[in-house]
């Protein structure tokens, strides 16, 4: 599971980025969870590093979406809804939620 908290955006995002390659390569079988629950701003270089790395866990052998934490997280749904990835990743309410594979709805 990869935890983000605070702002995402130019300075903070290769960061984010950085993490989500580090658990992508110790993928075993199991779907990268990532919490952004506790993310008060979410800016395109943000949008731009999930993307990427949904691409990276969509090439991997054994296939697992990587799982998206937002909650009813505004600061964070919001954008992605406004580019439409609400359509292509996998987004949850809650840890638990994603740990059982229930996605928003």
């Amino acid at each position: 599971m990869v935890a983000v908290s605070g702002a995402v955006d130019g300075l903070t995002a290769p960061r984010l980025r950085s993490a989500l390659a580090v658990a992508l390569n110790r993928l075993d079988g199991r779907s990268v969870i990532v919490d952004l629950t506790n993310v008060r701003f979410f800016g395109s270089p943000g949008l731009r590093a999930l993307a990427e790395s949904a691409e990276q866990a969509a090439a991997k052998p054994g296939f697992l979406p990587l799982r998206i934490v937002v909650d009813r997280n505004r600061p964070v749904l919001r954008p992605i809804e406004l580019v439409g990835y609400d359509a292509i990743l996998a987004l949850y309410h809650d840890v638990e939620d994603a740990v059982k594979d229930k996605p928003l709805t």
